[in-house]
């Protein structure tokens, strides 16, 4: 009967907090309590300290401003932006002539209204190595 309770409990306790993160969520979405703004408009992410980490947005609507907390990866593509989202191919083969190898990424997701490309090309270095080298290496020097 304990345990039938406790699990009670927990469920309602999980329940609530989902609630109250739902609420918080569209408050954000709507502007905060007492706002009768529908459509913000919010600006890219701004690090507050180089061009990487915690830092603020800045949103507005109509005559009402809004910051909110906001984190930029350290690892962004500065070409595209921190707020596009996009879904790449596969690595291309080495180009040999320039020793980089590309692949192509289509838009996902645009977040805060950014304005991003439909198609982006990226491209990195090749690598010295090839994995299948660096396998056959390792199982040389066990024998």
């Amino acid at each position: 009967m304990q345990r039938r309770s406790f699990l009670l409990l927990a469920l309602l306790a999980l329940l609530a907090l989902t609630s109250a993160v739902a609420k918080k969520k569209d408050k954000m979405k709507k502007g905060g309590p007492g706002s009768e703004c529908a459509e913000w408009t919010w600006g890219p992410c701004t690090p507050s300290s180089k061009d990487c980490g915690v830092g603020f947005r800045e949103g507005t609507c109509g005559a009402q401003t809004q910051r909110i907390r906001c984190r930029v990866p350290c690892n962004w593509k500065k070409e595209f932006g921190a707020d596009c989202k996009y879904k790449f191919e596969t690595w291309g083969a080495c180009d040999g002539g320039t020793g980089t190898k590309a692949r192509q990424g289509t838009l996902k997701k645009a977040r805060y209204n950014a304005q991003c490309q439909e198609t982006i090309r990226v491209t990195k270095p090749c690598s010295p190595k090839t994995k299948a080298k660096a396998k056959a290496k390792k199982g040389k020097e066990k024998d």
